[in-house]
């Protein structure tokens, strides 16, 4: 994964990584930054209005719980499926918090990136010892007709 940003040194600066690998890098170091105070066995909800702060606190432009829309033969449906966050508009964050991933939650990213169009995505689980070990990076799979 190579070396973490050092977020200490790019709080309240405007900070707007072109480079979507830079962008994945700064959020996984927050996410490993808040695991390492927090811990495992916190609510999914509070790791993720942790990440939103400290994503925000480095001049980054967070969504919360951003709707995704389906569209099915022309129509919008509203499902009510929610993204946990979006970075930048560019970059899916799912926050999970058990004991194992299953194969459904990585499906879940993978919709969400589609419904939005995006091209990248973190799924992170916090229920775990070492966080970094539960951090997939997942990039949309574009296929041709």
């Amino acid at each position: 994964m190579g070396a973490l940003p050092d977020l200490a040194g790019v709080r309240n600066q405007r900070l707007s990584p072109s480079n979507i690998n830079e962008l994945t890098r700064v959020v996984i170091g927050a996410a490993i930054k808040i695991h390492r105070r927090l811990g495992p066995g916190v609510l999914e909800s509070s790791y993720e209005a942790c990440l939103a702060y400290e994503l925000t606190a480095l001049g980054l432009r967070v969504e919360r719980q951003k709707p995704v829309p389906l569209i099915y033969e022309g129509v919008k449906l509203d499902c009510g499926f929610r993204a946990d966050l979006v970075v930048e508009g560019r970059l899916v964050v799912e926050l999970k918090c058990k004991d194992a991933l299953h194969p459904v939650d990585h499906l879940q990213l993978l919709s969400h990136l589609r419904l939005l169009g995006l091209p990248v995505g973190l799924l992170v689980n916090f229920h775990v010892t070492v966080l970094k070990d539960s951090i997939t990076r997942m990039v949309k799979e574009y296929r041709g007709e």
